[in-house]
């Protein structure tokens, strides 16, 4: 009987540890005695940090929240809210649905909280319509560029053959116009279609990619731009293509430099998420690298248009960066999100740690 007690006990903390509800036990003073890894997630911060703290210290400006909480401790009777907005000792603002279990032994009264985390099922189902749409787009373009392609090989062909006929060499001037002109359309199909060579992956660290684009923008940026970075050296290593990580973060990094109008400043973050879901999928583990920017901000009324091919908002861009950036991630199973105020824009990669998942 007492190994089917221990069976039971690593049962429920593991079913715990793998929940994506934030769970807080608290003894009958209220201080907080154990939190899950979902809940060291929501609250950005380690059970060794939290563990002792009381209510209070948890939520300083949630007080109506925590009065709420010490009236069902008090009562005995359990109490849940919907869509509760709650502020972090971090400033941050989430909202959750609550349920508060008082818990009644013989020899102490605790209390159980479960947070569920809405903002995190908002941020899924714009992943969704995200993905949604990029692969409506991605149909499309490859629609339109085989109806164009075939055509276009046929005028190209077509002034070859003319130029070889035509007597006069200034006259050639004209084909030359022709031809390089098809070929900067065909050129263009070919980027608008995005990277059709499969990744080449290798466990490597991610820090090796950001410091690369590091020095790359540092070269490209003008003195009043100052680019920062903020790493977190506990990530793994990750399975992955170096040249296309590389790529698709400096097409995002460039985008921040030509938003800053030579002036501002660019943070390089990069940080592991535990319990994430991208694309449906849970991971373990996940790398996500953020490029932060304080520049004037993406127009909202762009904001859910910015990954389809030629939208942009600089009159002599192409509107394919941010496309082939997601493509790329997108061949490693990640996504890319962005969220966009006046003066802080974050685009985030998301990439699943395989590797580490499958330990």
């Amino acid at each position: 009987m007492k190994s089917d007690n221990i069976v039971d006990l690593v049962t429920g903390r593991r079913i715990l540890e793998n929940l994506n509800t934030a769970v807080l036990l608290f003894d009958e003073s209220l201080s907080l005695q154990y939190i899950n890894p979902a809940g060291e997630m929501l609250f950005s911060a380690s059970a060794k940090q939290k563990t002792g703290q009381s209510i209070e210290d948890l939520l300083p400006q949630s007080g109506e929240f925590t009065a709420a909480i010490r009236r069902a401790h008090q009562s005995g009777n359990p109490y849940t809210e919907r869509e509760v907005q709650l502020i972090l000792v971090n400033q941050q603002t989430i909202t959750v649905d609550c349920t508060i279990t008082p818990l009644s032994e013989p020899q102490e009264n605790g209390l159980l909280i479960e947070l569920l985390h809405l903002d995190r099922h908002l941020r899924i189902a714009r992943e969704e319509n995200l993905l949604a749409q990029y692969q409506t787009s991605k149909t499309l373009i490859r629609g339109i560029a085989h109806e164009i392609k075939n055509p276009l090989g046929g005028l190209r062909g077509a002034a070859q053959l003319l130029e070889r006929e035509l007597p006069n060499t200034k006259l050639k001037e004209y084909t030359q116009v022709i031809i390089g002109e098809a070929d900067r359309l065909q050129n263009l199909l070919d980027r608008m279609l995005g990277p059709n060579a499969l990744p080449h992956k290798r466990l490597i660290n991610i820090h090796e990619i950001v410091e690369r684009v590091y020095a790359l923008l540092e070269a490209e940026a003008s003195e009043d731009i100052s680019i920062m970075k903020d790493y977190d050296p506990s990530i793994p290593e990750l399975n992955a293509d170096p040249d296309q990580l590389i790529q698709a973060l400096l097409n995002i990094a460039r985008n921040a430099l030509q938003a800053m109008n030579g002036d501002g400043k660019i943070i390089l973050q990069t940080r592991v998420r535990r319990n994430f879901t991208i694309r449906q999928r849970h991971h373990k583990n996940v790398a996500s690298i953020h490029i932060i920017d304080d520049g004037p901000g993406i127009a909202p009324d762009m904001i859910d248009s910015i990954f389809y091919p030629m939208i942009t908002g600089h009159a002599e861009g192409t509107g394919l960066g941010l496309p082939i950036a997601q493509s790329l991630v997108n061949q490693h199973g990640g996504l890319i999100e962005c969220s966009s105020c006046p003066g802080r824009t974050v685009f985030t990669i998301h990439l699943p740690l395989e590797t580490n998942d499958a330990q």
